[in-house]
C-alpha cells in the first residue's frame, strides 16, 4: 500500500513537471516570435532608409552633372565659386566635386608631342590648336612643353601654370592626353628615334589629315617644334572652332595657387569700388622688338637698339621708329595713354590696375599717367612680396595672374594689340561681352599730335576720340576675313564668334556709364 501510494505520488509529480516545462517552452516560443517580429520591422526600416539615401545620392550626382549644363549652358574655365558672393569664396580652399565626361574610345594613330613657343598667351592659343589637331587626327596628345628659351627665360612647366589633371580629364571625351609617353616610346625619343618638324602656319584641317597624319602613323611619335598660329582663323568646320573654344575656356584652368591669388587681388580691388585694367605694354622687350622709341632719350634709344641686335630671331634690325608710330604699330606711351583715357571720360579717381611687367623708364615715365590718375596700382603694391614669392622670376606665372584680374575688371584697355590683348578680349566676349576698349593707335597718335600742336581744342579732341571708339567696346561682331592674308584679318581667339551667345541686342556697347 505504501509502495502504491509512493508510485502514484511520483507519477503525479512527473506529470506536473512535464506540464510546467511545456508551459515554459510555449511562453519562450511566444516571446521569440515577438522578438523576431520586432527585429524584422527594424530591418525593414533600416533597408528602406538605406534605399532612400542611395536614391538621394544618385539624384544629387545627376544634378551636378546635368544641372550646370541645363541652367548655365557651356561651363567657363572658372570655378563656380568665382561668381558667388564673398562669403562663399571663403570656402574656395575646399575641394570641389566635378562630374567629368566619359572617355572617348578611338583607335589611336600615334602620339603627338608639341613644344610651344612665345609668351603665355601665345602658348595658350597654341595649346588649344594642338588639342583640336590631335582630336581630328585621332592621336594621343602628350601634355605640351612650354617655351623656356624665349626672351623671358621662364623655366615654368605646364603643371606650374595650368591645372594639368583638369586639362586631361575635362577633355577626355574628345582626345586622349597623357603626361608623358609610354616607357617604350619614351626610350625611343631619348635615343632620338622620332620625327620632328614645324607645321605650316595658318593651315586648315586637310593639311593635318593629308600631310601630318601619315607622318604620325609612319613614325609613331611626331614632335611639332613650332605651334604659334598653326591653324587658320577661318574656313574651318564649326565643330573644330567649338573645340578650340572648349579647350580655351574650359580645358585650360590655372593652378589653384594662381587662381586663389587672383581672387585675393580682385577682392582687394572690389572693396574700393570698380576698377579698370590697363595692359600698358610699354616694356623694354616690346620697345626693343618693335623699334619704338618715341619719348625715349638718346641713352634709352641706344639701349633698345643693343637689345634688338642681341636677339638673332628678331629679324627686323633697322627700324624707323617715327614711321612705325604713325602707322599705329607702336604701343602707346604712358603720356599718350593718360591723354586717351581722359578723352574717353574715364573718372580720374578710378582704380587702374596695370597688367604688365616693369614699365620702361620706371616711375619717371609713369608720372605722366599717375599725375592724371592717382589711383594706379600693381600686384606688387597690393600684395606682400611673400605672396608673390612662388612666381618671382617666372614671367608666365605673373602673366597668368594678370590674365585672371583682366577678366574680372569692369573695363579692359590694352595699349598694344599683342597676344594678351587679343586672347583676353576674346575671353571677355565669351563671359558676356564685357567692356574692352579696342584703341585704334594709328587714329589716336595722329589726333594726339594735332592736339599737342594746338590744332584741336580739348572739347573737339575728346569728342572725336569718344565718337570714334563708341563701337569698339568688345561687343558682338563678325571677324574680318581677308583671303590669303591671315596676318591682316581678325584673330580667331580675339573674337571666337562661333562660340558666343548673343545675350541681348543692347549689350551696353556705348561709352555711357563708363567708370
Amino acid at each position: 500500500m505504501c509502495k502504491a501510494e509512493k508510485s502514484l505520488y511520483q507519477r503525479k509529480l512527473w506529470e506536473m513537471k512535464v506540464k510546467f516545462l511545456g508551459d515554459s517552452k510555449i511562453e519562450k516560443f511566444k516571446n521569440s516570435l515577438v522578438a523576431k517580429s520586432r527585429m524584422s520591422l527594424w530591418m525593414i526600416r533600416a533597408i528602406t532608409i538605406l534605399l532612400l539615401w542611395s536614391c538621394f545620392v544618385h539624384l544629387v550626382a545627376l544634378g551636378e552633372m546635368w544641372g550646370p549644363r541645363l541652367l548655365k549652358g557651356w561651363p567657363s574655365c572658372f570655378n563656380h565659386h568665382d561668381h558667388f558672393p564673398v562669403a562663399t569664396q571663403e570656402m574656395a580652399s575646399l575641394p570641389m566635386k566635378i562630374a567629368f565626361p566619359p572617355k572617348r574610345i578611338y583607335q589611336n594613330n600615334g602620339y603627338l608631342m608639341v613644344s610651344c613657343n612665345g609668351g603665355l598667351n601665345q602658348m595658350r592659343a597654341a595649346i588649344c590648336d594642338m588639342v583640336t589637331i590631335a582630336r581630328y587626327m585621332n592621336v594621343t596628345l602628350i601634355v605640351p612643353e612650354l617655351d623656356k628659351t624665349s626672351f623671358w627665360n621662364d623655366p615654368s612647366e605646364f603643371k606650374d601654370i595650368f591645372d594639368v589633371d583638369h586639362f586631361i580629364t575635362s577633355l577626355r571625351d574628345e582626345v586622349r592626353i597623357l603626361k608623358e609617353l609610354p616607357p617604350r616610346l619614351k626610350r625611343r625619343v631619348e635615343l632620338g628615334v622620332y620625327h620632328t618638324m614645324p607645321p605650316i602656319s595658318w593651315s586648315n584641317m586637310s593639311y593635318y589629315q593629308d600631310q601630318i597624319l601619315p607622318l604620325v602613323k609612319k613614325h609613331k611619335v611626331l614632335h611639332l617644334n613650332k605651334t604659334d598660329t598653326r591653324l587658320a582663323n577661318n574656313e574651318l568646320p564649326l565643330e573644330v572652332q567649338k573645340l578650340r573654344c572648349r579647350a580655351n575656356f574650359n580645358g585650360l584652368r590655372f593652378t589653384p595657387k594662381i587662381e586663389e591669388l587672383g581672387r585675393r587681388v580682385v577682392k582687394i580691388l572690389r572693396e574700393k569700388g570698380p576698377f579698370l585694367v590697363l595692359h600698358l605694354r610699354y616694356e623694354m622687350d616690346m620697345l626693343a622688338f618693335s623699334g619704338c622709341s618715341h619719348g625715349c632719350n638718346r641713352y634709352e634709344e641706344e639701349e633698345l637698339t643693343r637689345m634688338r641686335y642681341a636677339y638673332p630671331w628678331w629679324k627686323e634690325k633697322v627700324i624707323n621708329s617715327e614711321m612705325k608710330r604713325k602707322e599705329g604699330l607702336c604701343p602707346l606711351t604712358p603720356e599718350e595713354t593718360a591723354l586717351t583715357l581722359s578723352a574717353l571720360g574715364i573718372d580720374r579717381n578710378v582704380q587702374i590696375y596695370i597688367a604688365a611687367g616693369e614699365i620702361y623708364g620706371g616711375k619717371r615715365r609713369l608720372k605722366a599717367l599717375t599725375d592724371v590718375f592717382p589711383n594706379v596700382v600693381r600686384k606688387e603694391t597690393l600684395l606682400d612680396s611673400s605672396d608673390l614669392s612662388f612666381c618671382q622670376n617666372h614671367s608666365s606665372q605673373m602673366a597668368a595672374l594678370d590674365y585672371l584680374i583682366s577678366l574680372e575688371s569692369d573695363i579692359f584697355v590694352p595699349t598694344y594689340y599683342g597676344n594678351m590683348a587679343k586672347v583676353v578680349e576674346g575671353h571677355r566676349r565669351f563671359l558676356g561681352f564685357k567692356k574692352t576698349i579696342e584703341l585704334n593707335r594709328k587714329f589716336l597718335v595722329n589726333l594726339i599730335d594735332e592736339y599737342y600742336q594746338g590744332l584741336l581744342s580739348w572739347e573737339v579732341f575728346s569728342t572725336t576720340v569718344k565718337s570714334f571708339h563708341a563701337t569698339r567696346m568688345g561687343g558682338p561682331k563678325k571677324r574680318l576675313v581677308i583671303p590669303n592674308k591671315p596676318k591682316e584679318e581678325d584673330y580667331f581667339y580675339a573674337n571666337p564668334y562661333e562660340c558666343l551667345q548673343l545675350l541681348h541686342e543692347n549689350n551696353g556697347d556705348s561709352l555711357e556709364g563708363t567708370i
